[in-house]
C-alpha cells in the first residue's frame, strides 16, 4: 500500500507539474521530500524555501530569481543564508529589501562581507590575511553586504518547522557554512562549494590558502570529515548537479584528497637543514659567507642556507651575479670585498634575475647604486620587476616592504638569446614551472654545464624518493601543462652536469632527479584534471583567464586611464564572451562592455579608456568586477580589478 501511495504521489507531481510548469530557471530537487524547496539557477543554485507567501533563500546569485519569486507565490524574502562570500553566489544583492530581511553568514565570511575592500589591498604585503604571498584569495562584493546574523560554529534556528543546523566547513572559502536543514525526518545538506559532484573540486584557486603548503586541502579534508560523521544524504551544491548519493561520494573524496595532497606537497624536504642533502660540492672559502662550487663559481654558505646569491667571477676581474636577496646588505659588502681581496673581482658588470619573486632581487638597488651593476632578465619578467603592483600575482617585490615599488631592468632578453661575456657564451632560455615568469641561464664553465633554475625544483638527487619539485601556486601564473611539464622536458634535454636552484642548492648528476620531477609534472597535471569537473580545467585552475592590466589604477588625477583587459580561451574551438565590467556610481568606462569570440587557445585583448568624473569622491580603493559569460555560461563576477584615489602611488 505504500508503494502504490508513492506511486500515486510521484504521479500527481508529474502531472501539477504538466499543468503549471515551472518559470525558466526554477526547479524542484527534491519534490517529495521537500515539496517547498525550489532551486534556481543563474551565475549559482540558489535554494528557495517556501512558507506561504514567504521565503528563504539560501544565496541569491545573480538577482534573477527575484522576477520569478511571485510566479511561485512569494511576496516576501524573510531570509538569506550565504554560504560564503565569493562574488557570483551574492552579486544581485541590491536586489534585496534588507529592511525587510535577515541576512546570516558566518561570523568569518560577515567580516569580508561587510568590509570587502579590506580584503584587496593597494599596497600588498607578504602576510596579508587571506591572500598568497599578497594576491588575496578572497574574491569579496563590491559594496559591504550587511549580516544581521553573524553564526557560529554548531548555531541552530528554526524557520516554519525547518530545523536548520549551521556546520563550519571552510576549505573552499576560509569560513564557509553547510546548512543542515531538517523536516519530518528528512535533512539536507546545503554544502556551498566544499565539494562538486563526482567527488570534485568545485574550483581550484578558492582552496589555494598558501604557498603551496596545503593550508586549503587541509580544512577541506578536515570539513570532510566532519560532514561524513552527520546524518544526511543528500548534498545541495552551490554548483553543479545534486548529489544524492553524498556519503559515498564524501567518502571517495576523501581518498582523492588525500591522494592529491601526497603529489601537490613539494617533492623535497623543505625544512630539512642537513647541508649535505641540499649542496654537498662547495668548499668553503677564506672569504666570510663563501662557499665555492668550481673554480670561477661561488655560493652563499650554509650559514646563510635558504638565502639568493651565486656570483661567477672571471680571470679578468668582472662578476656576473646570480640573484641576490634575503640576507643582510652588510654580508652582501662583505662578501664584494672579499671577492676583491681574494678573487681579484674588479667590477660587477650585471645581476641576473630568475623570475619575477622579489626576494630574488632585494638588494638589485644597491648593486645598481653603489656597484654600477646592470640589471638583466629575460624580456618577459620585465615589466613585473619594474612596475609590480600593475599585476595581482604572489610574491611580487613590492609585498616585500621597504619601499621597494619595483626597478628598472636595463637589459630584457629574448628566449633563445645569447650573451658573450668574458669569454664564455651564455644562454638564457624561457623556463616556466614555479611561474611563468621565470628562465634558465645556462653556461660551459670549469669543464661543466651549469644551469641557474630560480625556483623551479630542490632536492638531492641521490633520495629516489624525491619528485625536486617546488610547489604549483596557480597565483604564480603555473598551468601544469604550460609550466611544469614545460620546464622539467626542457631540463632533461639540456642535460646540466650541474643544476644550481636559488636558495642556495646545488644539485650535481641531476638526470635522475629531473627525469623524477618531469614524471611528476604530468602525474600532478592528470590529478587536476581529475579532481575538477570542467572539460578544460584550467577555466577551474586559473583566477587570471579574464585580467586587468594595469590591475591598479590611480583615477586621482582626472585623467581618463587605459586599461586592457585580456580574455583567454584554453578550448580547441573558438569561444564567445561578454564581459561587463561592474562600475560603481561616478566611474564610467568606454567599453564598459566587451564581447567577442577568441580564436581556439589563444588570447584576445581590450582597450578600454576608465575616468572617474569627481576624484574627490572617489574611495581610496574601489573593486571593479569582471562579469563574465562564456559560450551562453554566465559565471559571474569571478575576478577583478582596482581603481581608486591614490595622492601617494605613481600608477
Amino acid at each position: 500500500m505504500q508503494k502504490l501511495l508513492g506511486l500515486l504521489l510521484s504521479f500527481w507531481l508529474a502531472t501539477a507539474c504538466l499543468a503549471n510548469p515551472m518559470p525558466p530557471g526554477l526547479s524542484q530537487p527534491l519534490p517529495e521530500s521537500f515539496p517547498e524547496l525550489y532551486q534556481f539557477t543563474d551565475t549559482c543554485h540558489v535554494y528557495i524555501l517556501k512558507h506561504d507567501a514567504d521565503a528563504l533563500l539560501i544565496n541569491v546569485g545573480a538577482g534573477q530569481l527575484f522576477d520569478v519569486l511571485p510566479k511561485i507565490g512569494i511576496k516576501r524574502v524573510d531570509k538569506i543564508l550565504l554560504n560564503n562570500h565569493h562574488r557570483e553566489n551574492l552579486q544581485g544583492f541590491a536586489r534585496v529589501d534588507t529592511s525587510a530581511t535577515e541576512v546570516s553568514a558566518s561570523k568569518i565570511e560577515a567580516e569580508i562581507l561587510q568590509s570587502p575592500a579590506s580584503f584587496r589591498k593597494w599596497y600588498p604585503t607578504l602576510g596579508d590575511q587571506y591572500s598568497v604571498y599578497g594576491a588575496s584569495y578572497a574574491r569579496p562584493p563590491q559594496k559591504p553586504i550587511p549580516v544581521d546574523q553573524p553564526l557560529e560554529d554548531n548555531a541552530e534556528f528554526t524557520w516554519h518547522g525547518y530545523r536548520i543546523r549551521c556546520l563550519l566547513t571552510p576549505g573552499h572559502s576560509p569560513g564557509e557554512v553547510t546548512y543542515l536543514i531538517s523536516k519530518n525526518g528528512q535533512t539536507v545538506a546545503f554544502s556551498g562549494g566544499l565539494m562538486h559532484d563526482g567527488s570534485r573540486f568545485t574550483n581550484w584557486f578558492d582552496s589555494e590558502w598558501d604557498y603551496g603548503f596545503a593550508k586549503g586541502i587541509d580544512a577541506l579534508t578536515a570539513s570532510v570529515d566532519r560532514l561524513i560523521a552527520e546524518d544526511f544524504n543528500v548534498m545541495l551544491p552551490i554548483q553543479g548537479p545534486a548529489i544524492r548519493d553524498a556519503k559515498a561520494q564524501l567518502k571517495t573524496y576523501r581518498e582523492r584528497l588525500d591522494t592529491f595532497l601526497a603529489a601537490y606537497i613539494r617533492g623535497y624536504p623543505v625544512f630539512d637543514k642537513d647541508p649535505d642533502k641540499r649542496d654537498r660540492i662547495s668548499k668553503p672559502t677564506e672569504i666570510p659567507h663563501l662557499n665555492q662550487v668550481t673554480p670561477h663559481l661561488y655560493k652563499l654558505n650554509d650559514e646563510f642556507q635558504g638565502r639568493n646569491f651565486s656570483i661567477i667571477v672571471s680571470d679578468s676581474g668582472h662578476g656576473l651575479i646570480l640573484d641576490c636577496g634575503l640576507f643582510p646588505k652588510s654580508v652582501l659588502e662583505e662578501v664584494i670585498l672579499g671577492l676583491r681581496q681574494h678573487r681579484g673581482l674588479k667590477q660587477i658588470d650585471a645581476f641576473w634575475i630568475s623570475h619575477m619573486h622579489g626576494d630574488h632581487f632585494l638588494h638589485g638597488p644597491l648593486l645598481r647604486e653603489k656597484y654600477g651593476a646592470k640589471a638583466w632578465t629575460l624580456d618577459k619578467i620585465v615589466d613585473r620587476c619594474e612596475n609590480p603592483r600593475k599585476y595581482d600575482y604572489a610574491a611580487l617585490v613590492s609585498a616585500y616592504g621597504d619601499g621597494f615599488d619595483g626597478m628598472p631592468i636595463d637589459k630584457g632578453f629574448a628566449d633563445g638569446e645569447t650573451i658573450d661575456w668574458e669569454g664564455y657564451k651564455i644562454q638564457v632560455d624561457w623556463l616556466p614551472g614555479q611561474t611563468e615568469f621565470g628562465c634558465c641561464l645556462w653556461l660551459e664553465i670549469d669543464g661543466k654545464r651549469i644551469a641557474f633554475t630560480g625556483d623551479n625544483l630542490f632536492g638531492d638527487p641521490r633520495d629516489e624518493t624525491q619528485t625536486a619539485h617546488d610547489c604549483v601556486v596557480a597565483r604564480n601564473s603555473a598551468i601544469l601543462e604550460e609550466g611544469h611539464i614545460l620546464g622539467s622536458k626542457y631540463l632533461l634535454d639540456l642535460k646540466p652536469d650541474i643544476v644550481m636552484a636559488a636558495h642556495g642548492y646545488v644539485m650535481p648528476e641531476p638526470q635522475g632527479i629531473l627525469q623524477r620531477y618531469h614524471n611528476w609534472s604530468k602525474e600532478m597535471a592528470a590529478l587536476f584534471r581529475e579532481m575538477l569537473p570542467e572539460k578544460d580545467y584550467e577555466y577551474l585552475f586559473d583566477p587570471y583567464w579574464v585580467s586587468a592590466y594595469p590591475y591598479r589604477v590611480n583615477l586621482i588625477d582626472g585623467r581618463p586611464h587605459r586599461v586592457v583587459i585580456t580574455v583567454r580561451n584554453f578550448r580547441d574551438q573558438p569561444q564567445k564572451h561578454r564581459v561587463k565590467l561592474v562600475l560603481p556610481e561616478g566611474i564610467t568606462a568606454e567599453p564598459a562592455i566587451l564581447e567577442g569570440t577568441v580564436p581556439a587557445e589563444s588570447r584576445q585583448s581590450y582597450e578600454i579608456q576608465i575616468l572617474a568624473k569627481d576624484p574627490d569622491r572617489l574611495a581610496e580603493v574601489e573593486i571593479i568586477p569582471l562579469d563574465i559569460e562564456l559560450d551562453g555560461k554566465h559565471y559571474g563576477q569571478w575576478f577583478d580589478f582596482l581603481i581608486g584615489r591614490q595622492s601617494n602611488s605613481s600608477n
